[in-house]
């Protein structure tokens, strides 16, 4: 790209997912954070009503803006952005042809939201193409939808949601029912390690998919709209429900239970509390919704021996991917170097602001 006018630039973090593990989809309580690891999508508009983009990571992309259509094989990393036009279109924001480059600090397949991430940013950069806006959540509605129809993955709002809610050193309270988003403060004296396992996650090959059937189909079988309206009391009872589906629910509705839990510890300021529902919800993860893996579990234990850390979890769909460890500042970064000598990607973060645009 040559010269700066006319330039469009917007940016929108990953995430993390502090607890509340596949409770999006089934109307629970989520806290996240968004990290301070962004995708960049910077661009002009362009004449003929065609789309160009490009990526410091894949090969270029040409498209015409007239029957834009979903890419095959190399080119499919552009299904993101593009399904992103095609849903503004179909909302009547007017998307004229444009040119856009687009960089990801955000470590792909790794559960941290980079998908998400790029949706986002792509939205935020053709809504300020288009000198248009739209209400955040429907927004982040637009965002779910494309990522949809492009991946093929049925997620719920959580990534979306924390992507644009995100705020500097507050986490955030997504009721994915109500729809209600609450900043949570941070303690000022903690900060969170992410370490990428280097286990590539494939959502869409079928795993996330059927754990929502399952969930689903738990909820049907103790008779309640979703697992948001279950308790473990309900669980405990002497209730007809098959093995695997019991371990799906268990986990669920554990996860809703150690959000409000969090929320509670947190303004208590009981760090170790919290702390701990993090060394929970992984053994659930582990047992009962058996989304975690063997390398997973290892870097978690390794993570648990570090001087300063208080808990930690694998964080997004699981199946791979990165963890999450709580720990206390002054010890995050050799902690975060040890784990590194393990054999994984790292880095120290607080939650972080969410996206913006600008031109």
């Amino acid at each position: 790209m040559t010269g700066s006018q006319g330039l469009f630039w917007a940016e929108a973090p990953g995430r993390v997912e502090i607890l509340g593990n596949h409770t999006d989809y089934n109307e629970g309580v989520v806290l996240g954070a968004a990290i301070d690891r962004v995708v960049h999508v910077r661009g002009i508009a362009q004449a003929h009503g065609r789309i160009s983009l490009r990526s410091t990571s894949y090969s270029p992309v040409e498209t015409a803006l007239s029957g834009v259509r979903l890419q095959e094989g190399n080119a499919r990393w552009a299904n993101y952005p593009l399904g992103v036009v095609i849903e503004l279109l179909s909302t009547g924001v007017p998307i004229s042809g444009f040119w856009a480059e687009i960089e990801s600090e955000v470590p792909a397949a790794a559960g941290l939201g980079s998908s998400a991430a790029l949706s986002v940013a792509t939205a935020f950069f053709l809504l300020k193409l288009a000198r248009r806006e739209l209400p955040p959540l429907e927004l982040a509605r637009v965002c779910q939808r494309a990522e949809h129809r492009s991946a093929g993955v049925h997620s719920g709002l959580l990534d979306q949601v924390m992507s644009i809610f995100g705020q500097t050193n507050h986490m955030v309270l997504f009721d994915c029912r109500s729809e209600e988003v609450r900043p949570v403060a941070f303690p000022a004296d903690l900060a969170f390690i992410i370490a990428d396992s280097g286990i590539k996650r494939e959502l869409a090959a079928g795993k996330y998919n059927q754990r929502r059937a399952e969930t689903h189909a738990a909820a049907q079988a103790l008779g309640v709209r979703a697992l948001r309206d279950a308790s473990s009391a309900i669980l405990n009872a002497d209730v007809d429900l098959a093995p695997t589906l019991r371990r799906r629910a268990a986990h669920i509705i554990g996860e809703n239970e150690r959000v409000w839990r969090a929320c509670q510890l947190l303004e208590r300021g009981d760090a170790g509390g919290l702390g701990e529902l993090l060394n929970e919800s992984h053994e659930s993860s582990r047992t009962n919704f058996q989304n975690s893996t063997s390398e997973l579990d290892e870097l978690i234990d390794l993570a648990r021996k570090q001087p300063g850390v208080l808990g930690a979890r694998l964080t997004g769909g699981g199946f791979g991917g990165a963890i999450i460890a709580l720990c206390e500042t002054a010890s995050a970064a050799e902690a975060a170097h040890n784990l590194a000598h393990g054999g994984a990607q790292t880095f120290v973060c607080r939650p972080a602001g969410g996206a913006l645009a600008r031109n």
